[in-house]
């Protein structure tokens, strides 16, 4: 089970990037979006839900693993973020780099109640939680850009 919360909570392995990590994690949700997109809307999201409680248990889990609160190796949180943010786009080059841009700025500026979460939520939902609103934020703002292009 070790095995698995590791390659999962660092999506496997862009978490252990020195830099920037949970970009890279992001970078890695790509070929999962690229899946995901050829189901039908309802069908993505209604996968975001069992994904949201993974995500949730893998990352408290491996809080517990690396005896780090939210460490940065942990990236899953990142890959539901922008799962959400793509969320109804289409998947296109312009629509993914504007997605990432979108989704990176506000899971960094952590518009609340995304700062909330993140700071006083203390287990694996506290972890994931302040991705999805970053995710939501993002997806709206990805909407409103791509009807103006």
């Amino acid at each position: 089970m070790r095995g698995f919360v590791v390659c999962a909570a660092s999506w496997f392995g862009t978490g252990f990037f020195p830099v920037a990590s949970g970009t890279v994690g992001t970078l890695g949700a790509i070929p999962l979006y690229l899946a995901l997109a050829l189901l039908p809307l309802w069908l993505y999201l209604l996968t975001l839900v069992p994904f949201f409680f993974l995500a949730s248990w893998v990352s408290g889990a491996a809080e517990q693993e690396f005896g780090e609160k939210d460490s940065g190796k942990i990236v899953i949180d990142e890959v539901i973020g922008f799962l959400i943010t793509m969320a109804g786009a289409p998947a296109h080059w312009r629509s993914i780099v504007i997605g990432f841009l979108l989704f990176r700025f506000f899971d960094i500026v952590k518009v609340p109640p995304a700062r909330y979460f993140d700071r006083q939520v203390k287990n694996g939902y506290g972890v994931v939680l302040d991705d999805v609103v970053a995710g939501i934020y993002a997806c709206a703002a990805l909407h409103v850009v791509l009807r103006f292009l």
